[in-house]
């Protein structure tokens, strides 16, 4: 009956969000509170959910202060000089550009939001993409493929959600995973370059003496930003500062959560030392941290109560017992792959707080630790950023002004590449086993 009753709660939580009738935010703290009364467990619900947000507490600090720290870098234009020297560099030759877009979309996408690297990057580039006469749907593309690399760091949305979701922490699921990214960006790098020998093959080299076009849009784009908040002089010190952090993160010479404060105290100090301006700017950021952390603690509430009725241990038992004995070693490789098609036809919070554990928790049986079951269910988010669900990508096609199926054919192909590559590396770094 746990079984039953657990099932049933996640199907009505990606019913209601996946139909739109609630927001995953309210629907991660109503729906299990609801089927845990349906359950009996009505005088447990207030301790087993404490104990939820509890746990996940330690990923909202780190998401919080993670968005302030990387906002601060965009609003004193850590990344502008990057997009000015691209735009130098590239000038008429298709085959640079495309591989030019690939590396500030790279750059750019560090901060693990999708809308903000959409707009940086097809401000910048687009322009140019007109100039010379070159596909907008390349453009598109290759910030797409970049988004679904990067969009795996640790602040990003997919990540935190593992974490989240399995009670995982982030030299779990992101440090081993970094091989498996480099090769997706390698992989991105490879399909930039394929479209630019097409595109130099169909146009040449055009001749141009500057990229003014370019260059102007790009400056109303950080006009628009707030250009008043730009700190160029101290751009080596945002870079250094940056710099020092990831070393940090990677090297996990103390915990992401004090990283990322001390990080986001030092850089606002440094580049904002008046109060006020301060405020305004944690102000300025604040709705994106509201969004993100809100979400966390709210899953808190549903993965606290999921596992603190047993209904997840009897989800998982009834599923091993319908997975053939064949395959059951191979449950990652298959939560990896059936990941891309999981996370296109329903959301990521559908995905990874509905499914997710239920894989998890299956995948034990067979003596696969819930960490590399989270590594490979990342695996297919290159291809979930091209889902109707995702609301960043109508802003990339809106921008581009390409129709979203006609972008969905073209691009499908080279994001599960990138999946593919991904899974590759993984499985020879053995982050992912066979």
């Amino acid at each position: 009956m746990l079984a039953i009753l657990g099932f049933l709660m996640v199907c009505t939580f990606m019913f209601l969000i996946m139909t739109k009738r609630l927001t995953p935010l309210i629907a991660l703290m109503v729906i299990p509170v609801l089927f845990a009364i349906i359950g009996g467990f009505t005088s447990d619900i207030g301790e087993m959910a404490l104990n939820g947000v509890k746990e996940l507490a330690p990923t909202g600090v780190m998401l919080m202060f993670a968005i302030l720290y990387f906002g601060i870098m965009i609003d004193a234009g850590l990344f502008d000089p990057v997009v000015g020297r691209i735009l130098k560099i590239v000038k008429g030759d298709p085959l640079k550009i495309t591989i030019g877009t690939a590396i500030l979309v790279l750059i750019i996408s560090l901060d693990g939001d999708g809308t903000t690297t959409y707009m940086i990057t097809l401000s910048a580039m687009l322009p140019l993409y007109k100039k010379l006469n070159m596909k907008p749907m390349i453009l598109a593309c290759i910030a797409i493929m970049g988004s679904g690399v990067m969009n795996l760091t640790p602040w990003g949305g997919p990540t935190a959600r593992v974490m989240s979701a399995l009670k995982l922490d982030a030299s779990q699921v992101f440090t081993p995973l970094i091989p498996a990214m480099i090769g997706g960006a390698v992989w991105l790098l490879f399909t930039a370059y394929y479209f630019g020998k097409k595109e130099r093959q169909r146009l040449g080299v055009i001749d141009i003496q500057d990229v003014t076009n370019a260059q102007v849009a790009f400056a109303e784009a950080a006009a628009a930003e707030g250009i008043e908040y730009k700190r160029p002089k101290l751009l080596w010190v945002n870079f250094a500062l940056t710099a020092l952090l990831l070393v940090g993160l990677i090297t996990a010479v103390m915990p992401l959560q004090i990283l990322f404060m001390i990080g986001f105290a030092i850089a606002i100090m440094i580049n904002y030392p008046n109060l006020e301006v301060q405020k305004e700017r944690i102000t300025a950021h604040a709705g994106n941290v509201l969004a993100v952390v809100s979400l966390v603690f709210a899953a808190g509430v549903f993965t606290g109560i999921l596992s603190g009725t047993k209904m997840v241990d009897a989800m998982g038992n009834s599923l091993v017992g319908l997975i053939p004995d064949a395959l059951g070693p191979y449950m990652s490789v298959i939560t990896a792959i059936t990941s891309m098609p999981f996370t296109f036809f329903m959301s990521n919070d559908a995905y990874y707080y509905g499914i997710l554990p239920i894989i998890a928790q299956a995948a034990s049986a067979y003596g696969i630790d819930a960490a590399e079951i989270g590594r490979a269910s990342l695996v297919g988010q290159p291809v979930h950023l091209l889902s109707p669900l995702v609301a960043s990508t109508y802003l990339l096609v809106g921008m581009a002004k390409v129709e979203l199926g006609e972008f969905q054919r073209f691009t499908l192909k080279w994001t599960i590449g990138t999946a593919m590559v991904m899974l590759l590396v993984a499985i020879i770094t053995g982050v992912i086993t066979l």
